[in-house]
């Protein structure tokens, strides 16, 4: 265990790029952070910054939760677009968490900002920039990710301290037959989630001081300790190289658990 960085303003959504560099946000601090092998740069680009996903042509894309929109950082021009701000003329939710399908359809999730209130909802965003919203009725949906063949997509419902599983099909851009996958604890609920090759789910269970891992069949085979209270999310190396990457926000972190487990790519 090696902590990369501290004194981050509330860290959240790290990811790699295809350069084996990784990408974070200081939510509190409106910045995104680049961390390559020797060191790290910080860009302002206002707002909360909050989840991350990078596409096929290393553009960043993120939630703005204040801004309450979607946008990309262009890191060669130095640049954010916002890309999508409303849905049928009405604001985003407050958009917390996002991931591409292999057919480049951006999923994200729109909590917005109460635990106890069961109108957060799931999106999808197609590369003709259509947008759906594909399930309702949440309680605070948080981290998503799918899994390695991408007929499930794996939510997590913070308010309810709950992990689902929905079938994702992405030719009609809906999500069906929801099953419970676990129930995490913590004393807050689960926040950001990832899985490695072998189809273990890796969930920062915030309030909990750890990142909790489920094998497919929901069994418990796993608790990492997140050097700190509030773990806000986490993601795999891909190439294996940096292992598992954790960002906290109690002490502001980015952390690094060895392991061998690879990221999907």
């Amino acid at each position: 265990m090696a902590i990369i960085l501290d004194h981050l303003n509330f860290p959240e959504g790290p990811c790699f790029d295809s350069k084996g560099n990784i990408w974070l946000v200081e939510k509190d601090a409106g910045n995104l952070v680049l961390v390559s092998d020797n060191s790290h740069h910080k860009y302002q680009v206002d707002g909360a910054p909050n989840g991350i996903a990078i596409d096929d042509n290393d553009l960043v894309w993120f939630c703005d939760s204040k801004q309450n929109n979607i946008r990309t950082f262009d890191p060669a021009l130095e640049k954010t677009t916002t890309i999508i701000d409303n849905f049928e003329g009405e604001a985003l939710k407050m958009p917390n968490d996002l991931t591409f399908d292999q057919h480049g359809n951006l999923l994200f999730t729109c909590p917005g900002d109460s635990l106890d209130d069961n109108t957060g909802y799931i999106c999808c965003l197609t590369p003709s920039r259509k947008l759906f919203k594909i399930f309702e009725g949440m309680f605070y949906p948080n981290g998503l990710a799918l899994n390695k063949n991408q007929s499930h997509l794996f939510v997590a419902e913070t308010g309810t301290q709950q992990v689902w599983k929905f079938e994702w099909d992405n030719e009609s851009k809906q999500l069906k037959n929801r099953i419970l996958f676990t129930e995490t604890g913590g004393e807050i609920g689960p926040d950001g989630i990832a899985f490695d090759q072998d189809g273990n789910l890796y969930v920062a269970v915030y309030g909990s001081g750890t990142v909790k891992v489920w094998d497919e069949n929901s069994v418990l085979i796993k608790e990492i300790d997140a050097q700190g209270y509030k773990p806000t999310n986490c993601a795999l190396d891909p190439s294996g190289k940096k292992g598992l990457i954790i960002t906290e926000a109690e002490k502001g972190l980015l952390v690094q658990y060895q392991t061998k487990k690879r990221g999907i790519i």
